[in-house]
């Protein structure tokens, strides 16, 4: 079996300089380019991630101007809330900030 029946047997196209050419660019844009295909798929997750930290976030936002709202229509709500979250206290009045102790 001679070199020329081997090469014969070999479909015409893998035998074309287009062919090595375009499987070269492929292999180096799936492996060596700066945007590869794993870090593709590093993106993709770290889109994935975000998309979930904004829903997250933006279902946060509700909660939070609901309670601003009911914070500013009454005086009452706005005045335990300083007292309790920021320990606020009026003039002459004590405030004792109780610790509860760490078990070891």
């Amino acid at each position: 079996m001679q070199l020329s029946d081997l090469t014969a047997r070999v479909p015409r196209f893998l035998r074309s300089f287009y062919f090595y050419t375009g499987l070269g660019f492929l292999v180096w844009m799936f492996l060596f380019d700066s945007n590869d295909l794993l870090k593709q798929y590093d993106m993709y997750a770290k889109l994935q991630e975000l998309q979930t930290e904004k829903q997250y976030y933006l279902d946060n936002i509700d909660v939070v101007k609901r309670e601003r709202a009911e914070l500013l229509s009454s005086p009452e709500l706005l005045e335990k809330f300083a007292r309790e979250k920021y320990i606020m206290k009026r003039p002459g009045e004590d405030v004792f900030v109780l610790v509860p102790q760490a078990e070891e």
